[in-house]
Parts: structure tokens; sequence; C-alpha cells
């Protein structure tokens, strides 16, 4: 092999490889290449290394996976007359590359174009407070919109995310005056009912208070009325006991003991701190009985000692005349059973009036 031979079969070499370099595409798992070859659709690329004829192809590569762009902010004027500033976020990807490629010239500008018309036509038929509380109902309609429009395109809108509405000045005050009144209501309102049911909870009580402040008055009056008896019957009792001693020691008295007995009341009442002693009419025969006795003047019949039987024939017995007469233990201690059971006793106000009631037919069978 001469030199020229050697050259040319190196120079061959040389263009074969640089043939295959040049002609060598990789493509990305998350993308597909447009084949294109002498100005004509070859095909589509999938993911991995291809050949080409270089020099005569073109590829250009088209990204698969979800893309994001950001909608350019928009001055909308609602439906009822509110200037907002409104932008959004688009959320879409290429299904179809073929189309993506060939029906549009940039199908990137092209979604964010029609995203900012569509937002713009949106927000404008909607009034200021929709927008702000329904913006889950705003982006499913942009969505909707977006994917029926692009579809002829190859690309598919997953996404529309509203990310701001911003209402202006004037009407952000005027919502913000609305929101502290509509607060300032509702505080109202609840401080009301508060106070309305503190003012019935409070009444309820008083009247509660007073229904039991009644019934213990009632029980407490009962109670003394019940002692006050008892004590009437203790007293009557003692003065008919006395009365009868008095008149079982009269019968054997002697005129003279009685006369003795009278000059001793005398003095009492004379050692008494009152101004004004009052005498009896029968003072003068008093008198006259006193003289007689000291002077022995007179004389004095002689009183004979009554008898036993005769005595309780006239009068009667003692159990007949005074009765069962119950000791002042057997009292005090029932008027403190009654007492304690009153105080333990946790009584509602109906059951109080009801044990009360029967303490009165109680004490009435008594």
């Amino acid at each position: 092999m001469t030199g020229l031979e050697y050259f040319l079969a190196i120079l061959l070499a040389i263009i074969i490889v640089l043939l295959i370099s040049y002609g060598l595409v990789v493509i990305k798992p998350w993308e597909v290449g447009i084949y294109i070859r002498l100005g004509q659709f070859a095909g589509v690329l999938k993911p991995g290394v291809h050949w080409v004829p270089p020099f005569i192809s073109t590829i250009h590569r088209i990204d698969l996976r979800t893309q994001v762009v950001d909608v350019p902010r928009q001055d909308v004027i609602t439906r009822d007359n509110s200037p907002v500033t409104v932008d959004a976020i688009v959320y879409f990807r290429v299904i179809d590359p073929k189309k993506a490629f060939f029906e549009v010239t940039d199908y990137r500008a092209a979604v964010i174009s029609l995203a900012q018309t569509t937002l713009r036509s949106v927000i404008g038929d909607m009034e200021l407070d929709e927008i702000l509380y329904n913006r889950a109902a705003i982006n499913a309609r942009l969505r909707q919109i977006l994917d029926e429009a692009t579809d002829k395109w190859g690309v598919r809108v997953e996404t529309v995310e509203i990310r701001e509405v911003e209402p202006s000045p004037r009407v952000k005050k005027a919502m913000e005056e609305q929101t502290s009144a509509e607060r300032e209501r509702r505080a109202s309102i609840l401080r009301a009912d508060g106070e309305k049911r503190a003012a019935i909870l409070r009444a309820e009580g008083e009247k509660t208070a007073q229904i039991l402040r009644a019934e213990g008055e009632r029980i407490s009056a009962i109670l003394r009325a019940e002692g006050e008896r008892l004590a009437t019957i203790l007293r009557a009792q003692g003065e008919a006991q006395r009365l009868r001693i008095l008149s079982l020691g009269a019968a054997s008295l002697h005129s003279h003991a009685l006369t003795a007995m009278s000059l001793n009341t005398l003095q009492a009442m004379a050692d008494g701190k009152a101004t004004k002693i009052i005498i009896p009419f029968e003072i003068s025969r008093l008198i006259e009985s006193v003289a007689a006795y000291l002077s022995k003047a007179s004389r004095e019949p002689q009183v004979k000692e009554p008898e036993i039987d005769k005595l309780l024939k006239l009068v009667g017995k003692p159990e007949e005349v005074l009765g069962k007469i119950p000791s002042y233990e057997q009292l005090s201690l029932e008027v403190r059973k009654a007492v304690e059971e009153a105080k333990k006793a946790k009584i509602k106000p109906s059951e109080l009036a009801k044990e009360a009631e029967e303490l009165l037919n109680e004490l009435e069978e008594k």
C-alpha cells in the first residue's frame, strides 16, 4: 500500500467515525424526539440511543413531564364592579408530542396566553364574594376550559390554582370594616345572650332561695308553735298541780296560820322596788284578825284534820286531775330530734312542704 492509499484509508475512517458520532442521538427517559429528515416528519424517537443521518436530520426534544407555568397578575373588574388583581398557576403536560410540535408554534406560551384570557373572562363573570369564597369552583372551571382548548395541541391541563386574589385598597378597607362590624354584631349578640342566661339563672336561684327560706320559716314557725304548745301544757299542768297542792294544804290550815301567811305576803310586797303598793280591800278584816290573835280576845275554832278519802273524793285523784305529765327529758328530746331532722335532711321545696304538712297533721292528732 502506497502512502496515498494509506492516507485515504485514514481519511475515510475519520469520516465514518464523524458520521457515526454526529448521527448518534440520546433521548432521555422523560422526553421524546421529533425526527424530521429532509423537511419531512420521520417519526417520534422514544427514550434511548438512536442513530439518524447527520446533516439531513433534525431532532426536536419535547419534555413529557408535568410543567408549571405562572400566569402573570391580571387586573380584572368583577361583575359587581370591584377591581381585583388575580394570578394563577397552571400545571400541564404534553400527551401527544406530534400535535404539540406541529399544531402550535410554542405550546408553553400558548398555554400561558390562553390561561390569562380565560382567567379574566371567568373572574369578570363572578362577584367579589363568590371569588373569595369559591376558589375550588373557579379552579375546576378554569381547568375544564383550558383542557378543552389545549386538547387539539396535544396538551392536557392537569390543575389550575388561583394563587392570590387581591382587591383594591378601597375595597379591602370596606371589607375590613364590614368584617369588623359583623364580628362586633356577633359579639353583641353573644354578650346579650350571656346576660339573658345569667339573668334567668339569677332569677331561678333567687326564686329557689325564697322558696327554701319560706319553707324553712314555715317549719321553724311550726317547731316554735309546737314548743310553745308544749310549754303552755307544762305551765298549765304545773299550775294545776300547784293549785291542787294548795287546796290539799289549805284544807288543814288554821286561821292563825292564814293570818301569818297574809302578813308574810304584805312584808314581801313592801320589800319590792315598786313605788306603788296595792292594798286589798279586805285589809281591815286582816288587821282585826291579827289584833284578835295577838290580844287573844276571841276564841278561834279548832280545825279538824280532813280525811284523805273524802278529800280525794272531793278534789279527785292526782292522775285524773293532772293527767299523764311527760318528763322534761322527754319533751326536750322530742323538740331536739325534730330540729336535727329538719337541719340534716336535704329537702327540696316540694318535699319540704309535704313534710311540713305531715308534721302539722301529726301535731293535730296529738
